[in-house]
């Protein structure tokens, strides 16, 4: 084993964990039924990853209280709600979980308070511990009264009650953490209260206390409660977070305020604390996307390690094992906890300890698949693993007679059906006219920032290696082999094109890949015309190499028509453009480039830009080609990815998966 140290045990309180990986908590949306139990989805769900090695689970946040944000996560499991329905369906998740070896938390929420998902809000004014601006609407809090506060903790010691009976090994409180209702309290910036739960840290920290104490008179000291932590804040203002490395004044908690924090949470008897920085004003901190580097948290907790003699459980891109076992070695943490790595390989913990790092499917941090998708339709599921989420519906199905299939185009796309198409038993054949798997994988990959797509197309390459998958490169598929009998069926993966127009000197008018792949040079100085998700990536690039970047936008801002992206990723990236001194006009006509200077017209008049080149990032088109040709000639044809509709990574994995699973 080349990671012991990752495989051994911890206790947390009196309870031994088998190895030092935790799952990460992540929104159980769509994985509970309507009677505050868990469907198929959710039991199928965890006890997957239980299976994949992981030593304790955290389940995504449920709720106790049924009173005062009656619909703020619908359909997800609550403890207290219908206890038999909770305790039955918890039951069957839980004993599947053991049989692994793997203990199970249920993750409780005090609220969300001001950080609500307007979506599911409902009708309902929004609560806070102070009459404080919603995160996301133009709303103004209500405070809780000291009643609801009361009704709150109580429910706690309820649903802690049923959640040790049916079976969890312990609980844990969500949140001193990401600015959620009881990190609202605890927060000063949110906190104005002249009674027991205002001024003091102590007394800001006073519902934190009392549910501990609520959980022990149900359930006993001994029954495991760990809380859900944030060291510091990140708070520049209201709604205005901090980036990696800003000078600012710290309107949250500072890390000062945070180790006292963590002391008296450890004086109030939590038995290990879970953390992280941030809060929803910086959401990025909480939820990192690919802009942030890798184990962002490693300061946070080594700091809250020092201070305390509970264990500390550390999240945040720690994927690479030689990290994880390196912030054990160096005592930075107890636990490594891994979220969305989970869900894109649920095998990853076993895959470390049998040393097949390389077989691990990475996670590209993306958060389309996860964070993207809870906010957007209340759904958590993986761009890169179409399974997460939907374990038995997307089982492999079974073949009852073995088909050899041809695949035109090594993309995402391409590569996603060989490999499915080969673990089913089929046999398939890519054909890619260049000299690589992995399509725009390897031009959108090339920025620093955006290693795991790289490393997403490595994976793909090995897979289809280890699946004995015959792969020509550098080959263009002709008419005649298309159409050669000796395939069952046809997959038509050919991806797209970028679109290009004319203005004027197009001898400096470059598309964004060829920049990417290092083919043309722009030069120091650069237009960016397309405000997409393409255009501010390649224009952070540029910028972080130093050159002087401005992005033209056609529409009123950036980024309009992506989506579902994850709002952490989305503001990262928004604040990263002027962080990094790039030039945005929006509202942008761009009519000409010639000697050095591109034309546009804006709402405000003529702009002209001093540009060494233009890179155009204005979309692609579909290179569909072959399909219109030959679509009426073969029996059995797909097309896919980009070729069919273009999209992004997820959609081009998820409809390979679907077509290459029933064939």
């Amino acid at each position: 084993m080349k990671y012991p140290k990752l495989f051994e045990p911890i206790k947390i309180g009196k309870l031994e964990i088998k190895n030092r990986y935790c799952m990460a908590p992540m929104g159980p949306l769509g994985l509970g039924d309507c009677e505050g139990g868990w469907n198929d989805r959710g039991i199928e769900y965890y006890t997957r990853r239980a299976k994949g090695g992981i030593g304790l689970i955290i389940t995504g946040v449920t709720f106790s209280d049924t009173e005062v944000e009656k619909p703020s996560f619908p359909n997800t499991p609550n403890s207290t709600y219908n206890p038999v329905q909770f305790v039955r369906t918890s039951r069957e998740m839980t004993e599947k979980v053991h049989a692994y070896g793997s203990k199970i938390f249920l993750q409780m929420s005090g609220g969300f308070g001001r950080v609500t998902i307007p979506t599911n809000l409902g009708e309902f004014p929004p609560v806070s511990a102070s009459p404080v601006p919603h995160r996301w609407l133009d709303k103004t809090c209500r405070p809780l009264t000291v009643e609801e506060i009361h009704g709150i903790v109580e429910s706690f010691g309820k649903g802690a009650y049923n959640a040790k009976r049916a079976g969890f090994d312990g609980v844990e409180i969500h949140a001193v953490h990401e600015g959620y209702l009881i990190d609202q309290f605890a927060i000063s910036f949110f906190n104005m209260r002249n009674d027991e739960y205002g001024g003091s840290l102590e007394n800001r920290l006073r519902f934190a206390k009392e549910i501990r104490e609520e959980i022990a008179k149900t359930c006993g000291w001994d029954f495991p409660v760990a809380m859900r932590f944030s060291l510091k804040s990140m708070i520049k203002d209201f709604r205005d977070g901090a980036l990696p490395g800003e000078e600012f004044v710290e309107k949250g908690r500072d890390i000062e305020e945070g180790i006292e924090a963590a002391k008296l949470l450890e004086k109030f008897g939590y038995d290990a604390l879970d953390v992280d920085a941030g809060t929803y004003d910086a959401w990025w901190w909480n939820h990192p996307p690919m802009y942030m580097e890798k184990a962002p948290y490693k300061e946070f907790a080594r700091i809250t390690k020092e201070n305390v003699n509970i264990p500390v459980i550390m999240a945040g891109r720690v994927d690479n094992p030689d990290t994880a076992a390196e912030c054990l070695d160096k005592d930075i943490c107890d636990m490594i906890s891994l979220g969305r790595p989970t869900l894109a390989d649920p095998d990853i913990v076993n895959k470390i300890r049998r040393n097949q790092v390389s077989q691990i499917r990475p996670c590209i941090s993306c958060q389309e698949g996860c964070m993207g998708r809870i906010q957007t339709y209340s759904l958590i599921n993986c761009a890169v693993n179409p399974q997460c989420g939907k374990e038995k519906l997307n089982a492999y199905n079974p073949i009852t007679k073995k088909k050899k299939v041809l695949i035109v185009g090594g993309g995402v796309a391409g590569c996603e059906a060989a490999r499915v198409l080969a673990e089913r038993g089929h046999e398939a054949v890519v054909y890619e006219k260049i000299g690589r798997l992995g399509g725009n994988l390897i031009p959108g990959g090339a920025p620093d920032f955006k290693e795991d797509d790289i490393a997403l197309a490595k994976w793909y390459e090995d897979e289809l290696k280890r699946l004995s998958v015959e792969v020509h490169l550098n080959t263009v598929a002709e008419d005649k082999e298309i159409l050669d009998s000796k395939y069952d069926a046809v997959i038509l993966a050919t991806g797209s094109r970028p679109k290009m127009f004319s203005l004027g000197d197009d001898e400096k008018v470059y598309a964004a890949e060829q920049v990417l792949l290092g083919e043309k040079d722009p030069g120091q100085e650069v237009a960016v015309v397309g405000g997409g998700l393409v255009g501010c990536e390649l224009a952070l690039d540029l910028a972080m190499k130093g050159k002087k970047v401005t992005i033209l936008e056609a529409l009123d801002k950036l980024m309009a028509v992506n989506g579902p992206l994850c709002s952490a990723n989305k503001e990262m990236l928004e604040k990263l453009i002027p962080y990094n001194g790039i030039d945005v006009i929006c509202g942008a006509k761009v009519e000409s480039y010639e000697g050095g200077v591109l034309k546009a017209t804006a709402a405000d008049g003529q702009k002209e830009v001093k540009a060494d080149s233009v890179v155009l990032c204005v979309g692609y088109a579909s290179e569909n080609t072959l399909y219109n040709k030959l679509q009426s000639e073969v029996d059995e044809m797909y097309l896919l990815g980009d070729a069919r509709q273009v999209s992004n990574i997820m959609y081009a994995i998820w409809d390979a998966f679907e077509v290459a699973n029933n064939i």
